[in-house]
Formats: structure tokens, C-alpha cells, sequence
């Protein structure tokens, strides 16, 4: 039998994800490809699995440890005194170790104030297979790493409470497999799945994947489950205490398809794996990105799915609902999966501010209307002009509607809202038949959409204000007109100035 075309299809697109010109950049050589993987069909037993140490934050060398040579250790400036953090690497086509390696664990080494061994499973020679081979062989990369890890233990004390494994793509798997493989009651302190591989995983029961029984403590971040025929990249289902999905983890701003044709046009066909990987590897990003920007973390909220965030729904920090994504995270431990959702930018730094709006409109020109409207937003640190709203539905009646605003700068505490209706010449011509027609009665009318309050509530902070007009004389909303709200307080202490 041959293999399905939506298997055919899913291998060609981790191809590409996988594929890129890594190594070259890195100005060193002896890592960028490991010894055997020239013949990956027959890999030598040494060179399988290679555990290297890293010396310092421009190390791109590394330092091989070796099981039952407890000279390495020594030699390799391994600190028994400091945690272990273990990078993992996923599927390869070409042979080549790819950049992001070095650059995260330089980012890990350059942290002074929480100095941490950081080192490498180097398992190339049994990832540069076949997708379905190099999946096979996580589970024995796994039992190797779990060996390391017993022969720390046996050999300095090493306690396995300490080890931090982080693992990207089919690397999540090989971390779950080798927490699993330690035996005992106790357990590897935590293990970090970087967009853990989807096909031949999605749906597995929790003893042939990455699970929170792997560790104490299990986090993931998905960034590229969007679906094709069926199956993902990245996996889809939670598999960890805390499970990220940033953007709705399907796919990644930046990384959009229609990308595609500008770096073809810029760099031929040689753009195609890495923007189609961009989404996959953006989970590493990510991390990085929290050891780089500790003052810029971002935080993730705890919802059922994309849809009610976008609503500005689930921005509730109370009882563990929201948490830190990336290494900094706060380290709570449950049995149920908790699904977080967060927006970021498209560019490092990625962390963004999100807001819950909630605004309550009266339509008094008794016919639906679909209006656009645009906020901007004075704060004590800044200004954000003109952010386009929509609510989503025509508005026929009184109703309140919620939606998520994030903005890509911190402006401080919200102090002036600006709403306005937008015109354009649809609505115009509407609107002057509305008045036209209204000039007709015997008393006078006013008609237009009343908007009395709006509801404000920070997810980072997490402070609720409410905001009501400047003029609570003239509630009526017009096309092209723009209304000031202040905060209720300071507008309740100006009309009683006003009365005094």
C-alpha cells in the first residue's frame, strides 16, 4: 500500500518546516553537522546521542559529557550546585543543527543573577531519518537522556529535581519520554515543550507523548496547530500543567502565508522553508524571548478557546487563571490541563497589553445599523490614536457588547477614552435621509446611538475602571462625531464643584 496523499502532503510541509540554512551563520562548523550524520541510515553508537555542556554565553562549541567518565564533568565545568537545563532539538532533513540553539543557550547562560548549567542533546544522526523513523527513535533518545540523568544522580548527587529539560517539536517528546524513563517516585523538576510535534502524537494516550506525569511541573507553548486534512504540526490537545496558546496557537502574526510571494521575490525559492516554518519555531522565540526581556513578560489568560478571548472575556488572574509564559513562569502544579491564550506581536519583543471593553449602546434610529468606530486611548505613559473597533453584528436595539483591545505599548493608567462614530458615504446618504425624514414630524426628534458607559478592565494589572461621558448632557452619537469619556469618579466630583 503507499502512503496516504494527506500523509504525503503533512511530510512535505514538516520538510519545509524543519528545512532552513541553518548552521551557516553561526560561524562554527564542528556542531553544525555531528559526526555520522553524513550516513544517517547507520549511525555509530557514539555519536548517536551526544550530551554537550556549554562554557559560556559564545560557546558554540560545546563540551561532551560522557556516561561513566566522570573526568567530563570536570572538564566540561559542570556545577553540581546549579540547576541543569537540557536543550532538545526535533526532526532534521539536511543534518544541520539549526541556529535557534545557540541563540537560546546563550540567552540562558547570559543570566547572571540564576546561573544554570545549559546543555545539548545532540541526537541528529537519529532525527536525520524519515519522519516516521526519527519519531521511533524519541523514545529511545529519551531512555539515553534518562540514563545521563540516573548517572548524575549516582555519581555527584545530582538531584533530578533540578534538571529542566526544553524541548522543541519532536524534542517535547524525547523530554517526556526521558522523564518517564527515571523510575522511582520522584520526578525531573520540569520539562518546557516547545510546539510539541502533532502527526503520529495528536491524540496518543499520555505514555507515548509528552504529558504532565513526565515531571513536576509541565509547561508548553503551542504556536502552529492549524490543521491540514486533518492533522497539525504542532499538537493541538493539551499536554502539560500549563499549555500556551499564543495568538489561538494556530498560526503566528508575521508569519502569514501571503509572506511568501514578497521573500520570493526578495531570495527565490530559498524563502520558502523558512517562511513556512516561522509559525512552528516561533514557540522557541518565544522562550527566548522571556530569558532576553524579563521586564517585558508576557502573560497568558486561562480560557475555553480563541473565540471567547477575543471577546476580552477571560482576562481573571484569580486563582491561578493567568500565568507568566516562558522561563519565568510561576510554577503551580494540578492535575487538569489549563489552556492560556494571549496576544503577541510580531517581533521580539513580543509582549502586548490586553484589554477588556464593554460598551452599552442604545440604537434610537429603530433601523439595524453597522456602524464603524475607532477608540483612542490616553494614559499616563502614552497615547494610542485612532484603534479601529468592531463589534461584530449589526446594532438593532440596546445590547453590550465585549471585545479585546491590545496594544503593543504600555500608556500607563487609562485616564481619557475618545470613542467615534466613522462615517463613510453609505452612512451619510443614510443618515441625511434619517434627519430628512424626521424633519417631517410635528415635535422635534433626536435619534442616533446612545452610549452611556464604558467598561474597562487591564489583564496585566488587572483594574477595572469605568468611564462615562464628559458631557452627560448630550448622549447621542453621530456619524463623524467623537465623544470624551472620563472616569465616572472624576466626573462625579465635577458636577458636585459645578452644584457647590
Amino acid at each position: 500500500m503507499g502512503i496516504p496523499l494527506h500523509i504525503c502532503i503533512l511530510l512535505v510541509l514538516c520538510t519545509f518546516i524543519q528545512s532552513s540554512a541553518s548552521g551557516q551563520d553561526v560561524g562554527t562548523e564542528p556542531l553544525g553537522r555531528s559526526q555520522g550524520a553524513t550516513d544517517a541510515k547507520k549511525p555509530s553508537r557514539e555519536t548517536e546521542t551526544r550530551f554537550l555542556l556549554f562554557r559560556n554565553e559564545s560557546d558554540h562549541l560545546g563540551c561532551q559529557l560522557r556516561l561513566q567518565r566522570p573526568e567530563t564533568l570536570q572538564e566540561c565545568g559542570f556545577n553540581a550546585s546549579q540547576p541543569l537545563v537540557m536543550i532538545i532539538h526535533g526532526w532534521s532533513v539536511d543534518g544541520l543543527l539549526e541556529t535557534w540553539i545557540w541563540k537560546m543557550a546563550g540567552a540562558l547562560k547570559s543570566r547572571q543573577s540564576q546561573p544554570v548549567n545549559v546543555g545539548l542533546v545532540e541526537w541528529i544522526s537519529l532525527a536525520y531519518q524519515h519522519y516516521a523513523v526519527a519519531v521511533r527513535n524519541t523514545r529511545v533518545v529519551g531512555q539515553k537522556v534518562a540514563a545521563l540523568l540516573l548517572w548524575l544522580e549516582e555519581s555527584v548527587k545530582f538531584s533530578r529535581s533540578k534538571v529542566h529539560l526544553i524541548g522543541y517539536s519532536l524534542g517535547a517528546h524525547v523530554s517526556g519520554f526521558a522523564g518517564s524513563a527515571m523510575g522511582g517516585k520522584r520526578r525531573i523538576g520540569r520539562i518546557t515543550g516547545l510546539d510539541p510535534a502533532g502527526p503520529m502524537f495528536e491524540g496518543a494516550p499520555p505514555n507515548h507523548r509528552l504529558s504532565p506525569d513526565d515531571a513536576s511541573f509541565v509547561d508548553t507553548i503551542h504556536t502552529f496547530t492549524r490543521e491540514h486534512m486533518g492533522l497539525s504540526v504542532g499538537i493541538k490537545q493539551p499536554v502539560a500543567h500549563y499549555d500556551f496558546y499564543p495568538n489561538g496557537g494556530t498560526f503566528q502574526p508575521g508569519c502569514h502565508f501571503l509572506e511568501l510571494y514578497r521573500h520570493i521575490a526578495e531570495h527565490g525559492l530559498n524563502a520558502i522553508p523558512q517562511t513556512i516554518k516561522c509559525a512552528h519555531e516561533r514557540s522557541v522565540h518565544l522562550f527566548i524571548d522571556s530569558l532576553r526581556h524579563g521586564d517585558l513578560q508576557s502573560i497568558g489568560f486561562q480560557c475555553s478557546d480563541m473565540d471567547s478571548f477575543s471577546q476580552g472575556l477571560c482576562l481573571n488572574c484569580k486563582k491561578g487563571r493567568c500565568n507568566t509564559m516562558g522561563y519565568d513562569i510561576r510554577k503551580d502544579q494540578s492535575g487538569k490541563s489549563k489552556k492560556l491564550f494571549l496576544i503577541t506581536r510580531a517581533q521580539s519583543p513580543f509582549r502586548v497589553y490586553h484589554y477588556q471593553f464593554k460598551i452599552q449602546l442604545i440604537n434610537q434610529i429603530e433601523k439595524p445599523v453597522e456602524p464603524t468606530f475607532t477608540m483612542s486611548l490616553l494614559g499616563t505613559k502614552g497615547e494610542m490614536k485612532r484603534i479601529p473597533i468592531t463589534v461584530g453584528e449589526g446594532i438593532t436595539s440596546n445590547k453590550t457588547y465585549s471585545f479585546l483591545i491590545t496594544l503593543d505599548k504600555d500608556i500607563g493608567e487609562l485616564v481619557v477614552i475618545k470613542f467615534k462614530w466613522e462615517n463613510s458615504a453609505v452612512w451619510a446618504n443614510v443618515w441625511n435621509t434619517v434627519q430628512t425624514i424626521m424633519s417631517w414630524g410635528t415635535e422635534p426628534h433626536h435619534a442616533g446611538l446612545v452610549l452611556k458607559t464604558i467598561w474597562v478592565k487591564a489583564g496585566e494589572t488587572q483594574q477595572r475602571m469605568t468611564f462615562c461621558p464628559e458631557n452627560e448632557d448630550d448622549l447621542l452619537l453621530h456619524p463623524t462625531q467623537e465623544k470624551v469619556f472620563v472616569k465616572c469618579e472624576v466626573n462625579s466630583q465635577r458636577l458636585r464643584r459645578k452644584s457647590k
